[in-house]
């Protein structure tokens, strides 16, 4: 790999570790503030879904520093160098926090996808490790989507467009189920 390439994925990467620790945050978050009659069943699905991001976290890090970068993992890196903002979901239920959450999860893993595909030809092993944690971030979408979707399919926050809208339409779309 050339040095520019080199460079290259290590911005990419430290874009990737902040939207990692965000999301490993916000999970938590989401964890201690999470109420209602699905409070247990979503406190719980949470921290392994914690624990396996802050992996990720960790193995991107780790990556960052072998190609001869240095990962920043503070706060306030995160804030200054994000181009999304903080979660705005406070204590509330379940399907409102399931809602803002798969908002959540759609833009890290649209753009863990975008980083992925940027590294196809400068970088295969970096690739790897981005679609090793793209199989987990998708897979805990799932998890998210199968309390938002009807038996038909129909996903209650696929035309929201800020996480207090998913909110909102995953608790219209609960209260409507008998």
């Amino acid at each position: 790999m050339s040095q520019q390439d080199g460079g290259d994925v290590i911005q990419l990467l430290k874009s990737r570790l902040h939207a990692l620790n965000d999301l490993a945050l916000t999970l938590k978050h989401i964890h201690w503030n999470v109420v209602g009659p699905h409070f247990i069943a979503v406190h719980e699905m949470l921290d392994p879904q914690v624990d396996s991001v802050r992996d990720m976290t960790d193995t991107t890090a780790e990556r960052i520093s072998t190609l001869g970068g240095s990962p920043h993992g503070t706060p306030g890196a995160i804030v200054a160098e994000r181009h999304w903002g903080d979660y705005t979901i406070g204590r509330a239920e379940a399907i409102d926090h399931l809602g803002a959450l798969d908002l959540v999860y759609t833009g890290v893993i649209e753009d863990h996808r975008a980083a992925a595909r940027a590294t196809d030809e400068s970088d295969p092993v970096t690739q790897d490790m981005l679609i090793e944690q793209l199989r987990g971030l998708e897979l805990f979408q799932w998890f998210v989507r199968a309390h938002l979707e009807s038996a038909g399919g129909a996903l209650s926050t696929s035309s929201a467009s800020s996480e207090r809208d998913a909110a909102s339409r995953a608790n219209e779309q609960a209260r409507r189920q008998p």
